[in-house]
C-alpha cells in the first residue's frame, strides 16, 4: 500500500508549487506597469491638492496620457507590452477597491438625514442627465459608452461615478478621457458661475445649497461654488452630494447586469433560478461599497478614520485612472471629435435648469 499512497501524494506539492510560480509570475508581470502608475499619480495627487477644482483624478488621467506618450515614443520594441499588465491592474482591480474605500466615508444615516424633501430634485436631474445622455448622444453621433460616462458624471457626482461605471462595464481607455475632460470643463464653469446665477435668482441658502449639490459634478467644484455663496448653503450642499453619490450603487449593478445579459456571458445551468442569475450579475465591488458604508452606519470604522478615508479614495482613484491615462492613445481621441463636449455642455444646461424648475414645482425656492 505504500508505494501507491506516495504516488498520490508526491504529485500534490509539485502542483502547488507550479500554482505559486504562475501567482507568483502574474503578480511579478503587473510590477513594472504599476510602478510607472505609481509615479504618476503621485505628483498628480500633489497638482490635484493645488488645484482642488481639477482635481486628482483629472490630472492622473491627463499626466498619465501624456506620459504614456512619452514612454511609447522612446521605448523599445516590446516594452510598452511589458507594461500593460499593470496598467490594467490599475484599471480595474485599483479601481474597484477605490470605490470601496469611498463607501466607507458615506454613511448612510448622515446621507439619509437629508430627507425626502431633497429627492424630487435629485431624481429629476439624474433622469435628465441619463435620458439627455442617451437620447441627444444619439442624435449626435456619440458613442453610446461615451455618453453613457458623461451622463452619469453630470447626473452623479463626476470623476468617482466615471470611476465606478468604468469599472462596472469595462470602458475604453479613450471614452474615459472624453468624459472626465468634459466633466471637468464644466465644473470649472459651475464655479465660477452658479454663485452670481443663484444670487440674480435670489436663490436662499438651502435653495442655493440644493441646487449645487444636485447641478455640480464633482464634490470639490460643489463645495468651492456653495461654500463661496455661503456656510449654510455649503453645508446643505455636501450632504445632497453624498446622498447624490449613493445613485453609483443603483446605476452599477444595472448597468453590469445589463451589459452581461446582453453579451450572453453568463451560461445559465437549466436549473439556476432567476436571483441565481442576479447574484452571479451583481458586481462585488458594490457590495463592498454597501458593506462599508453599513459598517461606517454601524460606528464600525472610528471617527478619525474619516478624515482620512476620503483621501485614501482619492488617491486610489487617481491611480487607477493614471494607469488609464498611460494606456491611452491619442490616435482614439481624434476620432470622437468635439461631439462629446457639446452632450457634456447640453447636459450640464438642462441639468442646471431642471434643478431650478423642480425646485419652484415642488415649492423648494
Amino acid at each position: 500500500m505504500e508505494p501507491s499512497y506516495a504516488l498520490l501524494v508526491k504529485p500534490l506539492p509539485q502542483r502547488a508549487l507550479a500554482g505559486t510560480r504562475r501567482t507568483a509570475r502574474a503578480v511579478g508581470a503587473k510590477v513594472p506597469g504599476l510602478a510607472v502608475a505609481l509615479t504618476v499619480a503621485l505628483p498628480a495627487t500633489w497638482l490635484g491638492r493645488l488645484v482642488p477644482t481639477v482635481g486628482g483624478p483629472v490630472f492622473g488621467i491627463v499626466v498619465g496620457a501624456l506620459a504614456g506618450a512619452l514612454l511609447g515614443r522612446g521605448a523599445a520594441p516590446g516594452r510598452a507590452e511589458r507594461l500593460r499588465p499593470g496598467y490594467a491592474f490599475v484599471g480595474r482591480q485599483v479601481l474597484q477597491a477605490s470605490i470601496i474605500v469611498l463607501g466607507a466615508g458615506l454613511p448612510l444615516s448622515e446621507v439619509l438625514h437629508v430627507g425626502a424633501g431633497s429627492l424630487p430634485v435629485m431624481l429629476g436631474t439624474l433622469a435628465v442627465a441619463l435620458g439627455g445622455a442617451r437620447v441627444v448622444g444619439g442624435l449626435l453621433g456619440v458613442h453610446r459608452e461615451t455618453g453613457l460616462l458623461i451622463g452619469v458624471g453630470t447626473g452623479v457626482c463626476g470623476a468617482s461615478a466615471i470611476a465606478a461605471v468604468t469599472a462596472a462595464v469595462d470602458a475604453a481607455e479613450a471614452r474615459v478621457a472624453y468624459a472626465l475632460g468634459t466633466i471637468f470643463t464644466f465644473n470649472i464653469a459651475a464655479v465660477l458661475l452658479f454663485p452670481p446665477i443663484g444670487h440674480l435668482l435670489g436663490l436662499s441658502q438651502e435653495a442655493f445649497g440644493l441646487w449645487s449639490g444636485t447641478a455640480i459634478n464633482d464634490t470639490s467644484s460643489v463645495v468651492a461654488a456653495a461654500y463661496s455663496y455661503g456656510t449654510e448653503a455649503g453645508a446643505y450642499a455636501v450632504v445632497v452630494k453624498l446622498t447624490r453619490s449613493l445613485m453609483i450603487v443603483p446605476i452599477c449593478a444595472v448597468l453590469v447586469m445589463w451589459r452581461t445579459w446582453r453579451r450572453r456571458a453568463i451560461h445559465v445551468q437549466p436549473n439556476e433560478t432567476t436571483s441565481g442569475r442576479i447574484w452571479r450579475a451583481f458586481p462585488l465591488f458594490v457590495i463592498g461599497f454597501l458593506a462599508a458604508s453599513a459598517l461606517a452606519t454601524c460606528g464600525g470604522i472610528p471617527a478619525s478614520w474619516q478624515l482620512v478615508l476620503p483621501v485614501i479614495s482619492t488617491f486610489l482613484i487617481t491611480l487607477a485612472l493614471s494607469g488609464i491615462g498611460l494606456s491611452l492613445k491619442f490616435s482614439q481621441l481624434r476620432e470622437a471629435g468635439p461631439r462629446p463636449l457639446l452632450l457634456g455642455a447640453i447636459l450640464w444646461i438642462v441639468v442646471g435648469v431642471t434643478g431650478v424648475a423642480l425646485q419652484a414645482i415642488t415649492g423648494r425656492l
